[in-house]
């Protein structure tokens, strides 16, 4: 990957991608007979009882390792939400509208927040991330070098949570409208490929600050990433140049305040013309 030349700024969707950055390693569930099947299960993790939505491909294969995604809900939402897209557009807004891009190419996990919110007590919320992808990992055939997460607002947050105490497990996180570090940022040092979008009538300057957390992490050259003026209903993303090699930095700001599905010429949500989903994806699959 070139990592040098300017920033790559664009408006209206159009953008650069990465490079495609290491080779597929399989989990330990990869070959045997699956026992996990689309739906709901609960488990035992840090003393509690906590529950995750799991979709697994059409056709699976066990002996093909797929990625992993783990999309988190908002504050007051549900893993049912974010698995169904339910608030937006059902089906087509399922995982904040990856897994209809992802045409059977990735196993989705919708983790249950405590109290429907990450508040992270003691990392709690972190641990059972960990204990997801154990249970995960040890019965389906995952590509361990490709997991991935995203979340919108309080989801947001604790994808930048992981992004900071888990940057060698996740390949590439993405927050979406996060108000600010509520889920914590334990470590916070290590260097992962993020992506992030906000609203510019959002708290955006709390996200200003999240995103600079990884630029610097990632080497990447300081820059003040354009932004679209209020009234202009459009989007501008910006890729930072400079960034260590897999390791890129996204800053896609938009016209709008704290919604989840944002789309050019139009205020408001719409799970089937929101650019982010399409953004996201291309972000993802660079690797």
């Amino acid at each position: 990957m070139a990592t040098g030349g300017p920033a790559v700024s664009s408006s209206h969707g159009e953008r650069t991608s990465a490079t495609r950055a290491g080779t597929a390693s399989a989990a330990a569930g990869c070959g045997q007979a699956p026992t996990l099947r689309d739906g709901t299960y609960t488990m035992q993790s840090g003393g509690k009882s906590r529950s995750f939505i799991l979709d697994v491909p059409d056709n699976y294969d066990r002996n093909r390792p797929y990625r992993l995604v783990l999309g988190f809900h908002w504050w007051g939402g549900t893993a049912t939400d974010v698995a169904t897209g339910q608030t937006v557009e059902r089906d087509v807004w399922s995982y904040y509208g990856l897994k209809r891009l992802a045409n059977n190419s990735a196993v989705f996990v919708a983790p249950q927040g405590l109290n429907n919110g990450w508040a992270n007590a003691g990392g709690e919320d972190v641990t059972f991330v960990d204990d997801i992808l154990r249970r995960v990992e040890g019965n389906l055939c995952v590509d361990t070098t490709r997991r991935f997460a995203l979340g919108f607002s309080y989801g947001g947050a604790m994808s930048y949570s992981l992004a900071c105490s888990r940057p060698n497990v996740f390949r590439a996180v993405a927050a979406y409208g996060a108000p600010g570090q509520i889920s914590g940022c334990s470590g916070g040092t290590g260097a992962v490929a993020y992506f992030a979008a906000h609203g510019v009538s959002d708290n955006i300057a709390n996200a200003r600050s999240m995103r600079d957390r990884f630029v610097r992490n990632n080497g990447c050259t300081t820059q003040n990433p354009p932004e679209p003026p209020r009234g202009s209903l459009r989007h501008i993303t910006t890729t930072y140049s400079g960034c260590a090699a897999g390791r890129p930095v996204a800053w896609a700001a938009f016209d709008g305040g704290h919604i989840a599905a944002p789309q050019d010429g139009a205020p408001g949500d719409s799970g089937s013309r929101t650019w982010l989903p399409g953004e996201t994806w291309r972000f993802f699959t660079q690797f």
